[in-house]
């Protein structure tokens, strides 16, 4: 690719995953109107499920993108990826009822799942993992998934007080249309046409048990008892599901999560620290913004504006973070003080209640905000800095595999945790009836909200000071070396040998000269990005 083309494709890459975050977080800000509209009753409670559903589709979809990438192309991925976003965002937009809107959401996040993970792939192969232009590419990508997650419920708030909150999932289209026909114009990335067998077994048992882990902590202690058949059922359907995944996964030829990555030490802990960002980093934004417009009285809009401090904690320490970097500032270290950081940010939001200035509140988001700043993208970097050369794809996708998963599970245990500690506070019903409320009752139930969102702000601490314990005993391996514990490459993975001096390099005999790994010595030659062979001695030729 040409440089003006590379240009346009980071740009393109950092578009979508914009697109991606900024649509995962644009509903938070409208919930309250969306529920309200759609089931008056009942339709708070069911925010939980409205924003998992999305998360949850894409966590379930993720272990596949990485080896549809491999067999398929990432450019083709890409492009599926968004059609079925953009198909999805219709969808919601024309739902009619709060059980049809989590279904299309669903059916969104399938398609955002690969906006995020596939473009990470792409970025990848444009500018190379290891290397400094990989690192700005994923630290960049970082930083524009971070302000999206703080921007989302900006705009959200504004499409919902300004307008009809449809346009929230309308607004995807002509941006995705955009995106489908310049990347199909200006991407140009080597596909070596080489098939892989794709694990759908594997796939469908990381979903299914992905579903039943979300089902247990979005039912237990409020539908159902910790105790009752349905929970102990689910509970150990998880298990049981959990097990065969892992069998799955050491016996298949090719698994979508090869086992073999959690011997290496940055690998196993970086995947642990994603995820555990990823639950408190979204039960913190969701939640601070319901607190806002439940416990405060405020606007959707004037609420969202609570976000731009957020947006600009990550922008600032994320573009200082990318600086030290350069300097050759380890991200261990960012990682380890960026979460640390948001630790201290959500310990003084739970002390937050119904008489805690908004100054107060702004200032403390601004804090959470440099955290996680320091955080995003960097610890991409170190785990594909530690990712064998043969699994960088696998081990891409696995870190937003853990990092959704960590965020749907988050959001439907945050919000068993407010509806159980506001059931034994409050005056009585489900927070959906906080607004209805008059004089001494609704001042009791604004109290009792205050303290849950308080406790629901405590446990993201702990999960952060939990993550904080996990980012000191990462230990980075060199960029672009086969980490320690790593299986060596096989077949077409295997690394190449030089041959003796005055020795032809010869294939050998019914092995294939598609690879998607480093060459062989048949191959010793270096063609330009974008080209590749079709066939032994035929002239290289540029894919589309």
């Amino acid at each position: 690719m040409t440089p003006a083309r590379l240009r346009v494709g980071l740009a393109v890459c950092l578009a979508t995953m914009l697109l991606a975050v900024l649509d995962t977080n644009i509903v938070s800000a409208a919930t309250v109107p969306i529920a309200r509209e759609l089931d008056p009753l009942h339709g708070v409670d069911r925010i939980p499920w409205l924003i998992s559903a999305f998360s949850l589709a894409a966590t379930a979809a993720l272990p596949l993108y990485g080896k549809l990438c491999d067999s398929l192309g990432a450019k083709n991925v890409f492009l599926g990826a968004v059609a079925t976003f953009l198909l999805g965002s219709a969808l919601c937009g024309a739902a009619q009822s709060m059980e049809q809107l989590i279904a299309f959401r669903a059916v969104q996040g399938l398609g955002g799942g690969g906006l995020m993970s596939v473009t990470m792939v792409v970025i990848a192969q444009l500018k190379g993992a290891g290397r400094k232009g990989g690192r700005k590419g994923a630290g960049a990508g970082g930083l524009v998934a971070g302000a999206g997650m703080a921007l989302g419920p900006v705009v959200g708030g504004l499409l919902a007080d300004h307008a009809d909150w449809r346009w929230i999932f309308y607004v995807n289209l002509p941006v995705g249309i955009a995106v489908l026909i310049t990347s199909a114009l200006v991407l140009r990335l080597p596909h070596h046409g080489e098939r892989h067998r794709i694990d759908f077994l594997g796939a469908a048992l990381a979903a299914a048990f992905s579903t039943a882990l979300l089902l247990v902590t979005e039912w237990g202690g409020r539908d159902h008892g910790w105790g009752s058949p349905v929970i102990l059922g689910l509970s150990g359907g998880a298990v049981a599901l959990l097990a065969l995944f892992l069998w799955r996964q050491a016996t298949a030829a090719e698994p979508l999560l090869p086992l073999t990555m959690f011997r290496i030490p940055a690998l196993r802990i970086g995947f642990a620290v994603q995820g555990l960002i990823g639950v408190a980093m979204m039960g913190s934004l969701v939640y601070v913004m319901i607190y806002l417009q439940l416990a405060r009285g405020i606007a959707p809009t004037a609420a969202s504006l609570f976000m731009i401090p957020v947006a600009l904690g990550i922008a600032g320490s994320g573009l200082l973070t990318g600086r030290l970097a350069a300097r050759g500032r380890p991200e261990k270290a960012s990682v380890i003080s960026g979460t640390a950081c948001a630790a201290v940010a959500t310990l003084l939001l739970s002390a937050s209640d119904a008489d805690t200035g908004l100054w107060a509140v702004r200032a403390e988001l601004l804090l959470l905000g440099a955290g996680f700043g320091q955080t995003l993208g960097q610890l991409i970097v170190l785990v594909q800095q530690s990712a064998p050369r043969h699994q960088l794809g696998v081990a891409t996708t696995g870190v937003r595999f853990f990092q959704t998963l960590g965020s749907s599970l988050g959001t439907a245990f945050f919000g068993t945790v407010l509806a159980r500690v506001y059931a034994d506070r409050g005056p009585g019903g489900s927070t959906s009836a906080i607004p209805t409320l008059k004089g001494e009752a609704h001042a009791r139930a604004v109290d009792a909200f205050s303290a849950s969102t308080g406790v629901v702000f405590l446990c993201s601490a702990g999960v952060l000071a939990l993550a904080l314990l996990l980012a000191l005993r990462i230990r980075a391996e060199a960029p672009g070396t086969d980490a320690p514990g790593a299986d060596a490459p096989t077949g077409a993975e295997r690394k190449p040998v030089r041959p003796p001096d005055g020795a032809v390099a010869r294939p050998r005999e019914g092995t294939d000269h598609h690879t998607t790994g480093p060459a062989r010595p048949d191959q010793a030659r270096p063609e330009p990005a974008g080209l590749s062979r079709t066939a032994p001695g035929s002239p290289p030729r540029e894919l589309p």
